[in-house]
């Protein structure tokens, strides 16, 4: 006898919820991570071959789909239930928002006839939405369903990427499909979904006063990996024989084997920042071309790292971005990868001859440069200390990295390691960081979705306790999903930075910054994973390579120092940075 809760199998015939699955499924859209709501859609999408990655909260989820956008270039899909789960995406769309990743959330709202009469979990979603998302709208109409769908994706894809969300009423979800309109046949999952070249006057302008400019640098921010633009910016800054620097962000964008290549300079330029002895090539430059690079407060070391009075070239998708904090001579506006390689053909046919002459000491002042840092941080590279240095974890991981690895890290102190300590490889080499908001517990998803993205090489993922605990939960998604990520937790006990920083502005610290002791690598365990701690500095390497060779997600859990923190500049105020 069938349990009154069963019901007989799923229909096929054509619903409103089949339309939008067969929609997704015209953009190219493989994968969504959902929680099984709204049901008809997910029935539906499954139906088709659609794989639903199921978290365990919408945050998480969001922050899932941010990476998987990040890492296959197209757009990532999202679903939530209305209400609080609908509320708890607000973070992870913002984030997108902030770092322009096109991330489609679609998000199931009450019946039609219902809105105003307090319907179980009502809400305003397009009010609460439009503040961290590019376009918000919510269907009415089934025979405008394939019309929204299209314009969902244009939105999130075309300028400069970023969020948006669609409202679909579970009414309309079940309602007959009817023919829309006008046919729709054209597939728009990819961005960028145009690629508008900057002003050919402008590029030619830009390229003559590097061509001529003394002290010429190129800084590149995330909006490089937007556009896919790193060889055509390689490229570029070899043709002109000027050395090129990134923020946290557009770490990738150079290998660091190339000779012009400064690596990250950015807020860590303290002792043993890796950018510390490379800070004059932007901090005495004449002309600075920026690229896809939002100049915010991290990446200029609080504004304080650009020079006042340099001719600036900035090259950005986003007219608004160009100039913001430091006024530009020559606005490029258009695609970096399209317009990049439009400036190549123009290098190449111009007078670079005084920066060739030149190329061969701003060589050697890099090369100095880079030793000077060796050296400094060698002993903390190769320390024996326990607990734990996070710089020998960092030593240990970059001495097994391949260039078809990623690497994938919390916001705060987890980041500041990654980007100081971890060599790029390859030419637009992803290293992963959610440097938009910057909220903790976002590196585990963001590893997630990166893996379900790409699968090559090992994906590595660096937490810290203390944002670790807010996505515990996640774990157990990864063992049911097969999700596998290698994930080094740096346990220290402490939420660092806070601690830290308050300790540094006002002598002391607040009560909040302290932890119980967590066997993470038992909670690993629990959950399907494999987990082992580590408390001897000679063992990380071993567990390291096991991980990357298993089948199954693992958690290495490394006892750490809680005085050791990154090479912020903030922390050494005083110093001679």
């Amino acid at each position: 006898m069938n349990s009154p809760l069963t019901k007989a199998g799923f229909s096929k015939q054509e619903t409103v919820a089949h339309v939008i699955a067969n929609a997704l499924k015209k953009h190219g859209i493989t994968h969504f991570f959902g929680q099984s709501l709204p049901s008809m859609f997910v029935l539906a999408a499954e139906q088709i071959g659609i794989k639903q990655v199921s978290y365990r909260t919408e945050n998480a989820g969001g922050y899932m789909a941010d990476a998987y956008a990040r890492m296959s270039n197209t757009p990532a899909v999202v679903t939530a239930q209305n209400g609080p789960a609908a509320a708890l995406l607000v973070a992870p769309l913002a984030e997108a928002q902030k770092v322009s990743i096109p991330v489609i959330a679609l998000v199931q709202d009450v019946n039609r006839d219902q809105h105003d009469k307090n319907a179980f979990q009502d809400l305003n979603h397009i009010a609460m939405f439009e503040s961290v998302c590019k376009w918000v709208r919510r269907v009415d109409l089934a025979t405008r369903v394939e019309d929204y769908i299209d314009q969902a994706f244009v939105a999130a894809t075309s300028g400069r990427p970023g969020p948006v969300a669609l409202l679909l009423p579970a009414d309309l979800l079940q309602e007959p499909a009817v023919p829309a309109p006008f046919k729709r046949s054209v597939s728009l999952g990819r961005f960028p979904l145009d690629r508008p070249v900057a002003n050919p006057d402008a590029m030619a302008q830009a390229v003559a006063l590097l061509a001529a400019a003394q002290r010429p640098v190129i800084v590149s921010g995330g909006g490089v990996h937007v556009s896919q633009a790193s060889q055509a910016l390689t490229d570029f800054a070899d043709a002109m024989s000027v050395p090129l620097a990134t923020t946290n962000m557009g770490k990738g964008a150079m290998p660091d084997t190339h000779e012009l290549a400064l690596g990250v300079i950015a807020n860590c330029l303290g002792p043993n920042g890796s950018g510390r002895y490379l800070k004059p090539f932007i901090s005495e430059a004449d002309v600075v071309l920026l690229v896809g690079n939002r100049t915010n407060q991290n990446g200029t070391d609080s504004w304080a790292l650009y020079p006042k009075n340099a001719t600036y070239i900035h090259l950005d998708i986003d007219p608004q971005e160009i100039g913001r904090n430091y006024e530009a001579q020559v606005r490029l506006v258009g695609d970096a990868k399209a317009s990049l390689e439009a400036m190549l053909h123009l290098a190449r046919a111009a007078d670079t001859s005084a920066r060739k002459a030149a190329r061969k000491d701003v060589i050697a002042a890099i090369s100095r440069g880079r030793d000077r840092h060796q050296s400094e941080v060698a002993p903390l590279l190769q320390s024996i200390d326990t607990p734990i240095r996070p710089e020998r974890i960092m030593a240990e991981l970059d001495a097994l990295l391949t260039e078809d690895d990623t690497v994938v890290a919390d916001a705060s102190y987890s980041t500041l390691w990654v980007t100081n300590y971890l060599k790029v490889r390859k030419c637009g080499q992803r290293f992963l960081t959610p440097r938009g908001l910057a909220g903790l517990g976002w590196g585990m998803p963001m590893a997630m979705g990166a893996r379900v993205a790409n699968e090559r090489g090992t994906t590595y993922c660096l937490v810290g306790d203390g944002g670790f605990g807010h996505v515990w939960s996640e774990m157990e998604t990864a063992a049911r999903m097969g999700i596998k990520v290698v994930t080094i937790l740096i346990n220290n006990g402490i939420l660092g930075y806070q601690k830290h920083a308050e300790c540094l502005k006002y002598g002391s610290h607040t009560s909040a910054v302290h932890f119980s002791a967590v066997d993470h690598a038992a909670v690993a365990r629990a959950a399907g994973l494999n987990g082992v701690r580590i408390t001897d500095p000679a063992r990380i390497r071993e567990a390291i390579e096991q991980a990357a060779q298993s089948s199954t997600g693992t958690l290495i859990e490394v006892m750490c120092s809680d005085q050791a923190y990154p090479p912020i500049t903030f922390y050494t105020p005083d110093a001679q940075v």
